[in-house]
């Protein structure tokens, strides 16, 4: 009977991806709930270099999965994730929701027969059955989905969506060895995604973010002003990056970024939307302001105001001068 949690590492450039940890952090999480061991399968030409960077607490097992391209190559990433699959039964398999998982978590799912969920962004585990949480109808709720009479599901996990595992555990480290695969595509080079401009929303601990109480473009400055003033990072729901008043690297939510890093969001004119308060998940302190008192945002906030965001501004930044 499948047992067990297999997170399938990802690698760009030799070197792991921080979604790794975030996939480890996850399994860590359900661990006792699915029961087994997780192990990390690693899938590289040099698994054996990697290793130790998947060597952390949780891990029960790192598995090496040598493979004969240097980036990643779908058919092979398939055909040696079958291969842990198979030696290792698990009952649950966590992968990324990438470009690299949207590349093979589908043939992978097809080929283990396994119950299949995509952009995930929590897991409930009850008696064993594994549930998964994502969004629907354009984000603006949350979809339950089960798997009825599967013993193996694989959930495709969003990044920034789970607290990356910390600390470094004994693994055991065993490798295996993958059948030879033709490739049907071959890598040929990295193009770097335009600069954000420095602009790192999951790395934040400080985030001032505006919603639509902003009102109009010509007052998104008076905020990004604020916010320097007092020293955070500046945010957005997801109407102003819409509108395009910021850029899309400061939007909070399903669409944009996880304040995944975050210990004091302070939201200013935002009504507190499904799709916005995904991006908000693991942050400890909430200070929400808003002159609607039945706004959604202060249902989650640990602090609220009713009030003006521009007279609230106004007095912030007689206080930081």
């Amino acid at each position: 009977m499948a047992q067990g949690i297999l997170v399938i590492a990802e690698q760009r450039r030799g070197v792991l991806s921080p979604v790794t940890q975030e996939l480890i952090g996850a399994a860590r999480a359900i661990k006792n709930d699915v029961g087994g061991a997780v192990s990390v399968a690693i899938i590289a030409r040099d698994p054996a270099s990697l290793a130790e960077g998947a060597r952390l607490d949780g891990v029960d097992e790192v598995l090496l999965l040598p493979v004969t391209a240097d980036e990643f190559q779908p058919d092979l990433h398939v055909a040696a994730a079958m291969q842990a699959v198979s030696e290792r039964d698990p009952s649950l398999i966590l992968a990324p929701h990438s470009v690299d998982g949207w590349g093979y978590a589908a043939a992978l799912a097809v080929q283990a027969d396994a119950g299949f969920a995509t952009d995930v962004f929590a897991i409930q585990v009850d008696a064993g059955e594994v549930t998964a949480v994502r969004g629907a109808y354009g984000e603006r709720a949350h979809a339950l989905l089960e798997f009825p009479g599967r013993d193996r599901v694989l959930l495709a996990l969003r990044p920034s969506a789970f607290p990356a595992a910390e600390g470094a555990a004994d693994s055991t480290v065993t490798e295996l060895s993958v059948p030879e695969t033709a490739a049907r595509s071959r890598h040929l080079e990295f193009i770097d995604p335009p600069s954000e401009g420095g602009v790192d929303i999951p790395g934040a601990e400080f985030i001032l973010s505006i919603g639509r109480g902003v009102g109009e473009e010509d007052n998104v400055e008076e905020f990004a002003e604020l916010a320097e003033q007092m020293q955070a990072v500046l945010g957005c729901s997801r109407p102003i990056a819409d509108a395009g008043w910021l850029p899309k690297a400061r939007q909070v939510g399903y669409s944009g970024k996880t304040a995944s890093s975050c210990k004091l969001y302070l939201a200013l004119g935002i009504s507190g939307s499904v799709q916005h308060l995904a991006g908000m998940k693991h942050v400890e302190n909430i200070i929400a302001v808003n002159s609607d008192a039945n706004a959604g945002i202060f249902n989650v906030a640990r602090y609220g105001v009713v009030g003006d965001m521009f007279e609230v501004s106004k007095e912030l930044r007689q206080h930081f001068e």
